[in-house]
């Protein structure tokens, strides 16, 4: 079965160039703006779009990102929500790929097989569950691939060639390859490390690789374009939302364009590394 993540990756990889991977919270700051946000990111130049699901406990994430996850619980935002956001954005687009990344529990809650039903249903592409390793792969990795959903694996710089295997065992669509050992937003990716890193991964997979965690600038994201199969940018773009924001909190007239805008020039410097590689 072919995916939209994997149909986007092979346009991509005849038209030459890397893809772009935007990263927002889904309800942040609340609903209705959230899916306008989404919906602006296709057209701003985002190629496969990764949807948080908001959690209490995001071990994994930085302060932006858990506060755009803290913002998004306290408006109402669910998981149920976050599926409703997704067959919204469906309604008005089929292509671009929708993957869904954040933490195991809010899914047992829901129930595995449910939620696998709901989410194919709704639209979701894949899905990144961060604290889910490959030894628990019956969890919901193997379901989810049953139900014809991509599951993406992070690896990272601790990763070594004896674990990569395990790691990728069962992953598909993309691996993420994560460039800082630490959580989001918390250090500048080297783009040297991750030329090194990515090529060692090539070794022991065919699948893109995308290169996420402290990519903030065109010029980040150009430079790991040029090393990578794409760029992963996420908490720039949840701290333009937050800089948009009113004192207490809400969505102003200019909270869809900040983000808007800075996806369109982090798209301009994954498009430039086209350009530099022709």
């Amino acid at each position: 079965m072919t995916t939209r993540i994997d149909t986007r990756f092979a346009e991509l990889k005849k038209a030459g160039r890397s893809a772009f991977v935007t990263y927002v919270m889904a309800g942040d700051p609340d609903l209705t703006t959230s899916l306008n946000i989404v919906k602006a990111l296709p057209k701003a130049g985002a190629d496969v779009i990764e949807l948080g699901i908001p959690f209490t406990d995001p071990m994994a994430d930085g302060p932006s990102i858990q506060a755009a996850g803290l913002r998004a619980l306290k408006n109402g935002m669910t998981l149920k929500k976050t599926l409703e956001l997704v067959r919204d954005f469906r309604k008005d687009d089929n292509v671009t790929p929708l993957v869904l990344m954040g933490y195991y529990n809010p899914i047992y809650i829901y129930g595995v097989d449910k939620f696998l039903v709901d989410a194919k249903t709704a639209g979701v592409d894949g899905l990144i569950i961060v604290d889910l390793p490959p030894e628990e792969d019956e969890e919901l990795c193997i379901p989810a691939l049953k139900a014809g959903l991509n599951f993406i694996r992070l690896a990272t710089p601790t990763t070594d060639d004896k674990r990569l295997p395990a790691v990728l065992a069962n992953t598909s669509g993309f691996v993420y390859y994560v460039s800082i050992a630490g959580i989001t937003g918390a250090a500048a990716a080297d783009a040297n490390a991750v030329g090194d890193a990515v090529a060692r991964i090539k070794r022991h997979t065919k699948l893109p690789i995308c290169v996420g965690f402290g990519i903030r600038t065109p010029e980040a994201a150009r430079a790991i374009a040029e090393k990578a199969n794409g760029s992963v940018v996420g908490t720039a773009l949840v701290d333009a939302l937050k800089n948009s924001l009113d004192a207490e909190g809400r969505a102003t007239a200019k909270t869809v364009n900040a983000v808007a805008e800075l996806t369109a020039a982090l798209a301009e410097g994954v498009k430039g590394a086209q350009q530099a590689a022709e």
